[in-house]
């Protein structure tokens, strides 16, 4: 079940990361401004934090099965619809229902969760993260190499099946989880606000995430820009192959877990945002020829992939410590206010790409794990 868990979540989170290497040739394909390319991937952010906000709560209330094969057949259309288009509009709506459908990760990740035992939760959870970063590192060189052999639309129809397969796969597989309940929906979404106030820890670990995740997703909307660029000038497969090698960082997410299990979650957060620091520091203070260069940035990417994936699971970790009734809640408040962050930090890259070039990306990105770091020294 932990290996379904983690296939499916990172199956179903790949879907919002297709489009974030192939923001050139979408925005050609549907006539958008260059200026506005962000938005792309933005859109999609605020779709997931959306469904954060408003569907994953529904885990507490309605059958979790169910919940998960409706949201997955509601993605699998959206993907269809932006193969399809041609229209920037028409596409830019379709991401936001991608961003809507794909919420339903984090209704399989506290079912991950209700299912382990309470002393290897943080390890199971690590895994089953593993599987989600897996799922967001993966697609963009899958998306990239797809986009190279055959189209941009390509990748769309091919996850749309992809999705729609999986929802069949899950509802066979799945054991049925009825929630207690014991509240109506309206009532469910005011209590959120009860527990954002009254939980400290949630904010806290929400915090140093939007900052790390804001980060991430202002170096990998902006880096492929610069790879393809006048500098580097590399082809779609060589964005490909570079992202790939940033999936090593997803390593970090058991053992993340597994400290976590052990009680060192402080120490943990404090390597993570040094992590997430020494990334943007790499490229800015290492120069020399176009090689050496190329260089600093695979390694900065590595580092920040496995910066990011230790801070989630270590957060995860605390939030899913709490009290079984309302998990699913606590994770779609943990989430979408760290989604806000890559939102935030999607839209601030190609703004800063355009205005400053790669350099001000550096100079902004840096500033996210520096912010998390002056929460931290707080705890």
């Amino acid at each position: 079940m932990v290996w379904l868990f983690a296939i499916a979540t990172g199956l179903i989170v790949a879907n919002l990361y297709y489009a974030q290497t192939l923001i050139g040739p979408i925005s050609r394909a549907t006539g958008l401004d260059p200026g506005a390319a962000g938005l792309i991937v933005t859109l999609t952010q605020i779709g997931y934090c959306l469904g954060l906000m408003f569907i994953v709560p529904l885990g507490d209330l309605l059958e979790n099965r169910r919940l998960i094969v409706g949201a997955l057949m509601v993605t699998a259309l959206a993907l269809l619809a932006a193969s399809v288009t041609s229209s920037a509009k028409l596409f830019l709506f379709a991401s936001l229902c991608i961003g809507l459908g794909s919420v339903a990760a984090q209704i399989v990740v506290p079912f991950a969760a209700h299912l382990s035992n309470p002393e290897t939760r943080g390890k199971t959870v690590g895994k089953v993260m593993s599987g989600l970063l897996m799922g967001i590192m993966l697609a963009r060189p899958v998306a990239s190499l797809v986009a190279d052999a055959l189209s941009w639309h390509a990748i769309f129809v091919l996850s749309a099946l992809a999705t729609a397969a999986l929802a069949l796969l899950l509802r066979a597989k799945l054991p049925q989880r009825q929630p207690a309940g014991g509240m109506h929906y309206f009532a469910l979404l005011g209590s959120m606000w009860r527990l954002l106030k009254t939980t400290p820890v949630l904010r806290r670990r929400a915090a140093y995430q939007a900052c790390m995740f804001g980060a991430f997703s202002l170096f990998w909307t902006c880096v492929s820009l610069e790879l393809t660029g006048p500098h580097f000038q590399i082809s779609q497969t060589g964005v490909a192959i570079f992202a790939l090698v940033g999936v090593a960082g997803a390593i970090a997410s058991p053992i993340a877990g597994h400290r976590a299990d052990q009680g060192k979650s402080r120490s943990t957060t404090l390597i993570a945002l040094l992590l997430g620091a020494l990334a943007f520091a790499l490229p800015l203070l290492i120069h020399g020829d176009r090689l050496v260069e190329l260089g600093a940035l695979v390694l900065a990417s590595v580092i920040l992939d496995m910066g990011v994936s230790a801070n989630l699971v270590t957060g995860q970790r605390a939030i899913f410590s709490l009290p079984p009734e309302i998990r699913s809640r606590l994770n779609g408040l943990y989430m979408a206010l760290f989604f806000m962050g890559g939102a935030i930090g999607s839209s601030l890259g190609g703004w800063m790409f355009a205005a400053h070039g790669w350099t001000g990306v550096l100079w902004t990105g840096l500033c996210f794990p520096l912010i998390a770091l002056a929460v931290f020294a707080t705890e």
